[in-house]
């Protein structure tokens, strides 16, 4: 399924309303940016792969957490890349200071013939509606908005 990934919104009720669970991406090329760059755990769907369980496979490998329960299917969103991105809502709630993640090979700096690993996620966090409006890579907002309604 090239050019489609797919991802879990994992989220928590508060006494403030939904909290949602979103990642940093890692490596050198996000070191530096910060609003607007937090996304959805999510990757690329594998040849043969459900689109759901490729959202659970990744979100074990980007949090070393493994959802499980009754998922909820979201309507999927085009990025402004043309990445087309599923995604499954579900309960839960893990400490987001102890994430796990897996690491890719990079040669950096560039043409310097160093290949150094990186955390495929660097950090991750709680946020709420409004706070993950500015975190939030902004058409995977429509995620955070469905399941938002469909909460209330």
């Amino acid at each position: 399924m090239a050019n489609q990934s797919a991802g879990i919104l994992l989220y928590r009720k508060t006494l403030n309303g939904p909290e949602f669970f979103l990642v940093h991406p890692g490596g050198p090329f996000f070191r530096n940016k910060d609003l607007g760059w937090w996304t959805i755990p999510k990757g690329e769907i594998l040849p043969d792969e459900l689109p759901l369980d490729a959202a659970i496979r990744e979100f074990d490998e980007e949090t070393g957490y493994r959802p499980e329960g009754k998922f909820i299917e979201l309507h999927p969103i085009v990025q402004k890349g043309g990445k087309k991105v599923w995604c499954w809502a579900i309960a839960g709630d893990l400490d987001s200071k102890r994430i796990t993640c897996n690491t890719f090979d990079l040669e950096w700096p560039p043409k310097s013939g160093k290949i150094v690993a990186f955390n495929e996620v660097d950090k991750a966090g709680w946020f709420s509606l409004q706070e993950s409006e500015k975190y939030i890579n902004q058409r995977q907002f429509a995620f955070l908005l469905e399941l938002n309604q469909l909460l209330t």
